[in-house]
């Protein structure tokens, strides 16, 4: 399966308070996280991160993202420091990338785009970095862990309007 999911901002004590994320500390908050991603998100599965993955050292950020199941595509987002640039376990690392799933052409950025390629031609645009605070355009989906509910989804799940937060 594919799923996507962005800005995560593992070990980045900020997310609590600026997010408002319902965690006591970052060592639950981080927790929490990794359960729900794994209890998703399949060994044999892909996933698009679409940036703002996590701080730490290299050797932290590596730690964590060996925790996590899946085939791990990395879009890098403005919170991704040289060390989460730098770990090993990524199969691709890009700041933009379009993948055609079924005929369909989707247009991957940490950013929102006001426009974006092939846009009147019924491409969509999925992105991150707003936490689900952006009036979308058309064809345009938050696949944050903001606004999913701290969790991964499946293309199917992103691609619908999003709701309030589920926390």
């Amino acid at each position: 399966m594919l799923f996507f999911t962005s800005d995560t901002h593992f070990a980045d004590p900020r997310v609590l308070r600026i997010d408002r994320r319902p965690f006591a500390n970052m060592v639950e908050h981080d927790a929490a996280l990794i359960a729900n991603w794994n209890s998703i998100v399949g060994p044999d599965d892909e996933i698009w991160h679409l940036g703002d993955f996590a701080r730490g050292t290299q050797e932290q950020v590596e730690a964590l993202l060996s925790q996590l199941n899946g085939t791990k595509h990395l879009i890098i987002g403005n919170n991704d420091p040289p060390a989460t640039l730098a770990v090993k376990g990524w199969a691709s690392m890009q700041h933009y990338a379009e993948l055609v799933v079924d005929g369909q052409l989707y247009i991957m950025c940490h950013y929102p785009f006001r426009t974006w390629n092939q846009m009147g031609k019924r491409s969509i645009n999925l992105h991150g970095h707003s936490h689900g605070r952006l009036s979308p355009q058309p064809r345009q989906f938050d696949v944050g862990v903001d606004p999913q509910g701290l969790q991964p989804r499946r293309l199917e799940e992103v691609t619908v309007r999003p709701k309030k937060r589920a926390y």
